[in-house]
């Protein structure tokens, strides 16, 4: 209720983003996420480390995968699961590498080895002339091989310390930024270059 009530104050309605998203068999869902974008912008399907379309809230949100709290709904409805490989939106799903499609088939997941691991590789696509044919030709491939060793093990062990990792990074992110926070505001040298 705080994350719905901090987005609509900050950039007004609405609150809750929804769009549609590739799951299991590549059957179309609707996907939820509170919004950390414009709505008046327009741009490509794939958001940069810097992108302008995302608001001041919205990065806060994204640092901390708070935006990706309404996805719950969908793990209980059964269009995803809470560990498995990151839901696609068809524009970007039809384009994918022949020998990438196969990950379409299996039910995504709020968290995973991908969405662990590449959370960085919006940066990489700050800058590029096509950043949709670089996310496809070189970050796909690199996301669904991870997603592959993760699937060919997919114990119950294996889901539980994906979760964990997950609650970890988040209050790691809390961590961090308390960290900085404190370093800026003492003006030692630490933030000397």
């Amino acid at each position: 209720m705080f994350v719905a009530l901090l987005v609509r104050a900050t950039s007004g309605p609405p609150t809750v983003f929804h769009q549609r998203r590739v799951g299991e068999g590549e059957r179309e869902f609707t996907l939820y996420k509170f919004r950390t974008m414009r709505c008046d912008c327009q741009g490509p399907e794939v958001t940069g480390g810097a992108d302008a379309r995302v608001t001041g809230t919205g990065r806060l949100l994204r640092r901390f995968s708070l935006d990706e709290l309404p996805q719950l709904w969908n793990v209980l409805r059964g269009d995803m699961t809470l560990v498995g490989p990151r839901p696609e939106v068809p524009h970007l799903a039809h384009r994918y590498p022949p020998n990438c499609r196969w990950v379409l088939r299996h039910r995504p997941g709020l968290t995973g080895p991908c969405q662990l691991r590449t959370r960085s590789d919006a940066t990489l696509l700050d800058g590029r002339p096509d950043p949709e044919e670089y996310y496809l030709t070189v970050l796909v491939p690199h996301r669904v091989a991870l997603d592959a060793e993760f699937l060919a093990h997919a114990t119950l062990p294996d889901v539980v310390r994906l979760i964990a990792r997950t609650f970890w990074y988040v209050l790691s992110a809390v961590r961090r930024d308390a960290r900085t926070a404190h370093t800026v505001e003492g003006g030692g040298s630490r933030c000397a270059p």
